[in-house]
This record gives structure tokens, C-alpha cells and sequence, in this order.
């Protein structure tokens, strides 16, 4: 019971971070970046960040420990595994939108793409992110998925969508600090500059940190062995394709 008490405590510290981390993003683009419009403006830029922290990090992050929730662990484990396709697919279409928010921008701008260390991490997580769906997919929803098989890929896939949340949050962090550096210049845009830390990096530094803690938690409740979901019994290891209640 304390352990069933101690995860519920952390799964909504989890919820509380990454709802802020999509209200601050939120925020900070529409009050400081002057909001949002699909017209090759610095408003059709301002997708981008929000798409890519409440896609690639928020709903990510929930998506993977849907299976950690104990009050799922009585259940059949076919609608849970639906339930997690489903959100990773939606974080996916997410992410890709906001990829091409910025591929757009730059090209109607005259911006070159894919220059920075962030773009390059990025575009990386992208597609790591692309190829882990699919292979999940195929290896745990397709019904004629042999059971050898789908125990063959589940160590890479778990251990895969660790490092691809980790991507993503290193991904995300740098974009915020890169985009304070091209923001926020005296000289050149009449605003205080970074190392003046004017209201505006305030909050980008914390939506930074906040993220920071997001993946922390979601880090510690995959990595927790006693919130794991229990496995099923040798008996119960027969492949069974639509009622399938196993891994």
C-alpha cells in the first residue's frame, strides 16, 4: 500500500510538471513571442516549441509510463497497449507538425536548416522517435507477431524510449537557449539583453528547468522495479493474438 500511495504521489508530480511545461511554453509564445499564425512570420515559428515540448516531452512522457499505473494491473493489457500507441502516435504527429513549423519558417525567411547542435540532436530524436513507433507497432500490436519475437525487441524498446525521452528534453532545452540568444539582443531588437536576464529569459530559464524535473520523474517512475507491471505467469506465456495479456 505504501508503495501504491508513493507512485500516485509521484505520477502527479508528474502531471503538475508537465502541465505547467505546456503553460509556460504556451505563455512565453504568445506573451513575449507575440502568439501564434501559419504565415512564414516569427508568429509561425512560435509552433515549433510548443509543439515539439508538449509532443516530444509531455505526452511522450505520460505515454511511457501508462503501464506503471497499478490500477491498470488487473486489466487486460491489450486496450493499455492501444492507449500507449495511441498517445505516442498523437505526440508523433505532434512532434512532425512542429518540424515543419520551423522547416517552413526558415525556408520562406532565406534561413539555412539543420545548422546547430540542437537541430542536429533534434532531427535525430525525430527520427529515433519514428522508428521506435514503428517497431513497436509492429512487434506488439500486429497479431501475428510471433511471442519470440516480441521478447527479442521488448528490452531494446524499453530501453529505447528511455533515450529517446532523454533526446528530446536535451533537444528542447537547447532550442530554449538558443532562441534567447537570437531574442533577446539590445542592439539589434530594443530588448534587455540575456545576460541581463530580463522577465522574459526568467521564464524560458524555468520552463527549461521545469522540463529538466519533468523528465527526472518520468525517469524514476520507469526505472522503479517495485511499479513495474507484474508479468504474467509461465502458464500464461501462450500466444494469444487479440486477447494478448502479456508484454
Amino acid at each position: 500500500m505504501r508503495n501504491i500511495v508513493t507512485f500516485y504521489v509521484t505520477y502527479l508530480m508528474c502531471l503538475f510538471l508537465g502541465i505547467t511545461c505546456v503553460v509556460l511554453v504556451s505563455h512565453w509564445n504568445y506573451s513575449y513571442r507575440g502568439g501564434f499564425a501559419w504565415d512564414g512570420s516569427n508568429k509561425h515559428f512560435n509552433w515549433h516549441p510548443v509543439l515539439m515540448v508538449t509532443g516530444m516531452v509531455v505526452l511522450y512522457g505520460n505515454a511511457a509510463i501508462v503501464y506503471r499505473v497499478p490500477l491498470t494491473w488487473g486489466q487486460n493489457k491489450l486496450p493499455w497497449k492501444l492507449l500507449h500507441a495511441g498517445l505516442l502516435l498523437l505526440s508523433l504527429i505532434m512532434s512532425v507538425t512542429g518540424l515543419c513549423a520551423v522547416f517552413d519558417y526558415h525556408n520562406t525567411n532565406h534561413i539555412n536548416n539543420l545548422y546547430s547542435l540542437h537541430s542536429w540532436i533534434g532531427i535525430c530524436t525525430a527520427a529515433l522517435f519514428t522508428a521506435q513507433w514503428v517497431i513497436g507497432f509492429t512487434a506488439f500490436l500486429l497479431p501475428w507477431t510471433p511471442m519470440g519475437v516480441r521478447s527479442l525487441v521488448k528490452p531494446g524498446h524499453v530501453w529505447m524510449g528511455a533515450i529517446i525521452l532523454v533526446l528530446s528534453i536535451v533537444s528542447c532545452i537547447s532550442g530554449i537557449n538558443e532562441k534567447l540568444f537570437f531574442a533577446l539582443k539590445a542592439n539589434t531588437n530594443g530588448t534587455l539583453p540575456y545576460s541581463m536576464l530580463p522577465p522574459e529569459a526568467v521564464l524560458a530559464n524555468s520552463l527549461g528547468v521545469i522540463i529538466v524535473a519533468f523528465g527526472l520523474v518520468v525517469l524514476k517512475i520507469l526505472s522503479n522495479q517495485v511499479w513495474q507491471r507484474p508479468e504474467p505467469a509461465e502458464d500464461e506465456e501462450v500466444y494469444r493474438p487479440l486477447a494478448y495479456d502479456g508484454s
